[in-house]
């Protein structure tokens, strides 16, 4: 009796020590990351893009909700950001509270910072009053994603910036 009583605590010692029989594998790679929708189609707004604080580098979109208005003579219009310029505007400005307080922060220098962008044949160029070429890649990323989501659909258009000191660029949205 005794015999059994030592074997029967040794069993579950024994079946932890052989691992139930699961080897050890490489990694598999299995493609590029899924792509969702952050906000309804019908949602009027801008995309911007932060960097999420539970990972040095990742970037999120945030959907900065646009109001209708009414801006004089019965016409109706957006209130807030529409276009690349504004929505540039806001990404210098940094994320709100309610952004800051889900985890996320800019890497870009914050304040007032002069912005233009045209679309030409290469893709989309912005154009800032702050030095670019010393910026993070994840503040590359969040300046070029940005550009290219509010100037067309696509994010996978080319965005060149050219700040105060040199340009970056052209380069593609990598979220």
């Amino acid at each position: 009796m005794r015999g059994g009583r030592v074997l029967g605590a040794l069993l579950p010692v024994l079946l932890l020590a052989t691992g139930c029989g699961i080897r050890a594998t490489d990694v598999v790679e299995a493609g590029e990351p899924a792509t969702v929708e952050v906000g309804p189609a019908d949602q009027l707004g801008t995309l911007l893009y932060f960097v999420s604080s539970s990972s040095a580098s990742r970037l999120m979109p945030v959907v900065r909700k646009a109001r209708t208005v009414e801006v004089g003579d019965g016409a109706w219009g957006e209130a807030g950001s529409t276009g690349a310029p504004d929505a540039l505007l806001l990404l210098f400005l940094g994320p709100t509270r309610t952004e800051r307080d889900a985890g996320l922060r800019s890497e870009l220098p914050t304040g007032r910072t002069r912005v233009g962008v045209e679309l030409n044949a290469d893709g989309v160029r912005v154009t800032v009053d702050i030095p670019v070429t010393g910026l993070s890649q994840a503040a590359r990323q969040q300046l070029i994603c940005t550009a290219a989501r509010a100037r067309t659909a696509d994010r996978t258009e080319a965005v060149t910036v050219k700040g105060t000191d040199g340009v970056i660029g052209p380069a593609h949205c990598s979220v």
